[in-house]
């Protein structure tokens, strides 16, 4: 023994000290110091202001608190986190998000980490790497067996059988096809099992993905571009469930299991309704049929779509500020925990990306869905660098915050900081402890049980649970017996839906059980037991002929909504009973998304029976529906005569003027760009009665289908309206641009007489474009300086259609006639299109040249970047940079509300960086999405059109100019020539000087980020 007390004192603090040293290490190695293998690359914006001083700048409302659970170097680039059944945080890690040829390094990987609080203190103290192989994660969720990772091309399943936090072996790769090369922040992302039991993701619209299982062929993949899919665990079965939008990046579901998703740019707010077509910020859906595509549910935006100048010039406008911060939004949670007060139940919270908050928008039942309303933001971060991905709630109801925590935005031009990255916790006061430690440890009891908790994690968690231990093959029928009695027993039909959605899940032989609830007094437990009994994908007659009656007789918009939703799923021969009895509800008609719900049910059976679908325009009360019949049915119009014919017909049955525009109406979208179709049997009497019996509204749309079936008469009284200057302008112009539309020397006789009628000059300088005149070259450009700006456009357009005009343009600017600016890039790419060796000598006298190679765009940013300094920008003008920019850019972006929506909206842009502009403008080309490239379309008769082709049918294509959206006749186009280059064109800023440039740019990147409150009093 040792007995000297000294040395006992000295042996006790070596021994103390190799506790602590020994502890240490221990601690090292469970939170994983040392581990991080990531680059630390960022810009000349430094590094971020530590956590813990960052943590004061949140402003909160009164009993909330921010916490600060992790951050670096503990956790990096969080972009996306999940719970699991013990309550712990499950975050992926990803270093790999940049562009593949600017910033993207083989050695770099991407993983999962895991981290607990086991001692409840809002601060984790437990962390582990699960995986850190992974590239270009998005996403992870946690169930089945094993751990699920979105890392483009693939969705991956990790296995984990015993829970032991070690994968049982290498990912296994479920789905393949991902577009992985824009990977950008539309990639591929999501993951959050749904009440169904499926596994939802998201998609965004830069790729364009064919999705299916490893060795799939390409006709047994789904194409997805922009929306919703879902894949289930036990089936391994893969769904597109809506299209649309731009970048999803967050959703969850209410109380009642309705989904909604966030998004930017062109709304933030969506209600999922499977087999819905929402809009598209950009391009065509997928399907050219459907038409008319759905608007985003919220009845506001968070940022002014409509800001203009003159109020951002004189620095008084913070109305972007006041509506929510901004058009980007990351992360949708709708609060179902049990710390936050009552009042903040059942209400969606998103992080506004550049607004640096959390929007709150809140939920009302309305029509057949639902309308958001713009709610009081419940915290705004004061800390610069703050870029909020995703949050949760957990166990203890509060909510987890992951913050990117960069300089700049995701693209990776402005900020490039790979070691930063933070998690906060939102909660209302301190919550109480979570009531389990592991929910796997309970009972199938127990777990039914928890179906009651006020909590929805536990909710979730415990329906995951019991249809994992349902699909190992357990005998699950004590859970079902216990799960009816709560279904019957409850009398709140949330409680009643999470015991459906169990039972949904659990029991095989529930076909029965559904049916019953289509009598339920709950519109939710009634739309549920109809999704349920339409998922197989055989429905059963007896089921069919309930569904049938019950569209007939439902009073619920939303659950007729969903029984819409449901024909999609049916085969197209048994969706007419269906389709016939919910359009004898009129009150849909001004319902934003039913009308389309049933189209797009009705669309893909209406080629296979359109008799039948005439029949359904004859006795719908739904005009949308009766319209975009009509459309389709004219659309085949070659091989659907019979049906034509019965829709002509159709018209003169009723005197109804609202009946008969909408049949005629749709007839003329059909034929819309189409220069002859054959005239159908019963036109002559029908064209006959209409127009001695009809409104003028009515005939005007007679006289235009006249004009496509070759009817003398219409064209005759076409163009005397035309040339009748007592006439009202819009119907002259219309009758004008149905004439062109024809073509016909006549028709060039008319525009030639109207080019000197100051109503119709523009209309008939637009027109000349459709017509090889040896003679319009010299009538345009001697009328040219009595037109107007629109008018001076359209006719520069219509002397670079075609090579002859081009050569008598580019003589004129150079004699000095015309100005070389009159030539835009735009034009100068369209002469280039010619391929004529005379026609692009002459253009590189004026323009100089326009094939510069990748390095030397490359030199133009550098040498524009040394010109554009700070210091220059101060004293440059936007005042006149707004005129430059009206003549050089507004004809395809809109700025602060001003200009047309060809390309992208640039008023919510990454316009403060000015890498960011200079490569896009420079070098439009680096990075371009399909729906942006641009196609040579060579016509018949010599003219070339230059656009990006948003539309395809077996008739017609439609095209994207600069200035207008062609519809052309394909029986007219001689050839189609794909390019590899951006709809906007090289060489914009070729004809600027310096000083232009300065004063364009300063216009650009003005307001391109709203100061907020205290930026420069972090934590005061």
């Amino acid at each position: 023994m040792i007995s000297c007390p000294a040395l006992q004192t000295r042996t006790s603090i070596y021994l103390r000290d190799l506790c602590v040293l020994l502890l240490a290490f221990r601690l090292t190695t469970s939170l994983g110091y040392g581990q991080s293998h990531s680059r630390h690359l960022n810009t000349e914006a430094g590094d971020p202001v530590a956590a813990t001083e960052a943590l004061k700048g949140f402003d909160v409302p009164e009993g909330f608190e921010v916490s600060l659970f992790a951050s670096e170097p503990h956790v990096q680039q969080p972009i996306s986190i999940t719970t699991d059944e013990r309550g712990r945080l499950w975050i992926a890690e990803n270093y790999t998000y940049a562009e593949a040829e600017t910033n993207f390094d083989e050695q770099e990987y991407d993983r999962i980490v895991i981290l607990e609080d086991t001692d409840n203190d809002g601060k984790f103290d437990q962390r582990k790497v699960y995986w850190d192989g992974a590239q270009k994660l998005t996403s992870v969720e946690v169930g089945h067996g094993g751990v699920w990772a979105l890392c483009a091309p693939n969705l991956l399943f990790i296995p984990d059988r015993d829970k032991d936090d070690v994968p049982d072996g290498d990912p296994q790769v479920v789905l393949d096809g991902w577009d992985e090369n824009v990977v950008r922040h539309n990639i591929v992302n999501g993951l959050k099992w749904g009440p169904d039991g499926w596994l939802y993701g998201r998609h965004g619209i830069l790729a364009t993905s064919l999705v299916g299982k490893p060795g799939d062929t390409p006709s047994q993949r789904k194409q997805i571009n922009c929306g919703i899919w879902r894949y289930h665990p036990t089936s391994d079965q893969f769904e597109i469930v809506a299209h649309g939008t731009t970048n999803p990046w967050g959703f969850d579901y209410d109380d009642h299991g309705q989904m909604f998703f966030i998004n930017t740019v062109i709304g933030h707010l969506w209600h999922v309704v499977p087999g819905a077509h929402y809009r598209r910020m950009f391009g065509g859906d997928l399907n050219p049929y459907t038409y008319e595509l759905i608007e985003q549910c919220a009845d506001h935006f968070h940022w002014d779509t409509g800001e203009t100048w003159n109020e951002v010039q004189k620095g008084i406008s913070y109305t972007t500020l006041e509506a929510g911060g901004g058009h980007a939004h990351s992360g949708l949670m709708i609060y179902l925990g049990d710390n936050w007060p009552e009042s903040y139940r059942n209400s969606i919270y998103t992080l506004n990306f550049h607004g640096r908050r959390m929007n709150h928008d809140f939920l009302e039942r309305k029509g057949a869905g639902y309308v958001g309303h713009h709610g009081e933001d419940l915290f705004l971060a004061k800390d610069p660098w703050f870029r909020g991905i995703d949050l949760i709630y957990g166990p203890d109801g509060g909510v987890f915050v992951t913050d990117w925590s960069d300089s700049g935005e995701c693209h990776d031009q402005d900020g490039i900081h790979r070691t930063s990255g933070r998690i906060y916790k939102v909660t209302y006061g301190k919550p109480d402890p979570p009531a389990f430690k592991n929910l796997a440890e309970l009972t199938d009891l127990e777990l039914v049980e928890l179906q009651l908790h006020k909590n929805d994690w536990y909710v979730r968690q415990s329906r995951r649970l019991l249809h994992e231990r349902a699909a190992s093959g357990k005998d699950m029928s004590l859970a079902v017996e216990a799960l009816k009695k709560q279904f019957v027993e409850e009398s709140d039909d949330t409680r009643q839906l999470r015991a459906l959605w169990c039972l949904n899940l659990i029991d095989e032989s529930n076909q029965d059980f559904l049916r019953e609830q289509f009598t339920h007094p709950s519109e939710h437990v009634r739309l549920w037991a109809v999704r349920f009994l339409c998922e197989p994908p055989n429905v059963d007659a007896e089921t069919l002929d309930q569904l049938v009656k019950m569209a007939k007789a439902e009073e619920s918009g939303l659950v007729r909504l969903f029984l819409a939703s449901t024909m999609q799923r049916l085969p197209a021969e048994l969706r007419w009973p269906m389709a016939e009895a919910l359009v004898t509800h009129g009150e849909d008609s001004d319902d934003s998304t039913l009308p389309l719900m049933i189209w797009y049910g009705v669309e893909g059976a209406v080629p296979a029976n359109p008799e039948r679908a005439v029949r359904l325009a004859e006795i719908s009360r739904i005009p949308l529906v009766r319209r975009l019949i009509a459309r389709r049915i004219t659309s085949d119009l070659d091989s659907c005569t019979a049906a034509v014919n019965q829709l002509l017909q159709l018209t003169t049955s009723r005197d109804d003027t609202e009946f008969q525009l909408d049949l005629l109406k749709g007839m003329n979208q059909a034929l819309q760009g189409r220069r002859q179709a054959p005239m159908p049997e019963s036109w002559q009497e029908t064209s006959q009665r209409l127009s001695a019996e009809s409104a003028d509204s009515v005939l005007d749309e007679v006289r235009k289908l006249g004009v496509v079936f070759g009817d003398g008469l219409a064209i005759s009284e076409l163009r005397e309206i035309a040339l009748n200057k007592e006439a009202d302008v819009e119907s002259r112009r219309s009758a004008l641009r149905t004439l062109v539309a024809e073509g016909g020397e006549e028709v060039l006789a008319v525009l030639k007489l109207l080019l000197s009628d100051f109503a119709l000059s523009n209309e008939a300088v637009r027109g000349f474009a459709s017509y090889n005149d040896p003679e319009i070259p010299t009538l345009v450009l001697g009328r040219y300086e009595w037109l107007d700006p629109e008018g001076k456009a359209l006719a520069i357009d219509t002397l670079t259609s075609r090579p002859a005009y081009a050569q008598t343009l580019l003589s004129a600017v150079t004699s000095g006639s015309l100005d070389r600016e009159v030539i835009s890039a735009y034009h100068a790419r369209q002469l280039r299109s010619f391929e004529d060796e005379s026609i692009n000598t002459e253009l590189e006298t004026i323009w100089g040249s326009l094939r510069e190679t990748s390095a030397e765009k490359k030199q133009q940013i550098e040498k524009l970047k040394s010109v554009l300094t700070p210091e220059r920008m101060v004293q440059s003008d936007p005042s006149q940079g707004r005129q430059i920019f009206s003549k050089t850019c507004s004809a395809c972006h809109i700025l602060y509300g001003q200009g047309r929506s060809v390309g992208p909206d640039l008023t919510g842009s990454n316009r403060n960086n000015l890498s960011y502009l200079l490569e896009n403008i420079v070098d439009p080309g680096a990075s371009v999405s399909k729906d942006y490239k641009v196609s040579v379309i060579v016509l018949d008769d010599g003219r070339i059109v230059n656009g990006v082709v948003v539309l395809q049918t077996p008739h017609t294509i439609t095209v994207r100019t600069q200035n207008e959206e062609l519809v052309l006749d394909r029986e007219e186009i001689e050839e189609i020539l794909e390019r590899d280059a951006s709809l906007m064109p090289d060489g914009v800023l070729t004809q600027l000087d310096e000083e232009q440039i300065c004063n364009l740019f300063a216009y650009l990147m003005s307001r391109s980020q709203i100061a907020l409150p205290d930026d420069n009093n972090l934590g005061q």
